[in-house]
């Protein structure tokens, strides 16, 4: 299975909209395992943006289809399953709050040039949802020496170093 789901959200005015943005953090980590670019960058609006650990963002679909291809290239067998979802609700008039999404990715990195050792790694987006219930911005953490050492050397079987 691509995708499996936890959410946690302290405001009950919010839960009534968690199932809706839990389907949506599913499909969303689905759509990263779909080796389908424009998939993925269909979850973001128009002039969406994403970044990873600081980086320049990727501002609007194609860049940001760009950027997931980058990433299914490099892990042809990638898995990214959905570990959590947290919310807030900056702004009480939003149809949708702002969310953590929690995620942890694995494959192997027999891409172009790749090492073939196994990487697995979690991580989190940062998202803001629009009041078109699409991603507006999404800033990608996740511990970037932790994934080096992993490209180089793996990870072993059960471990997450």
């Amino acid at each position: 299975m691509c995708a499996s789901w936890i959410w946690w959200c302290a405001d009950s005015a919010i839960r009534m909209m968690l199932p809706e943005l839990a389907d949506f953090a599913q499909r969303y980590a689905k759509a990263w395992c779909s080796k389908n670019p424009q998939s993925l960058a269909a979850f973001f609006a128009e002039r969406g943006s994403l970044s990873v650990n600081d980086g320049p963002a990727a501002v609007g679909r194609a860049a940001i289809a760009e950027e997931a291809q980058r990433f299914m290239k490099t892990f042809p067998d990638m898995i990214v399953r959905f570990d959590k979802l947290e919310c807030s609700t900056p702004d009480g008039g939003r149809s949708f709050c702002d969310a953590v999404f929690h995620w942890t990715l694995s494959g192997t990195n027999t891409g172009p040039g790749g090492t073939g050792k196994r990487v697995r790694i979690s991580g989190y987006e940062l998202w803001q949802i629009g009041d078109d219930g699409l991603i507006a911005q999404s800033k990608g953490h996740f511990d970037s020496a932790k994934y080096e050492r992993q490209l180089k050397h793996g990870v072993a079987s059960g471990r997450g170093d």
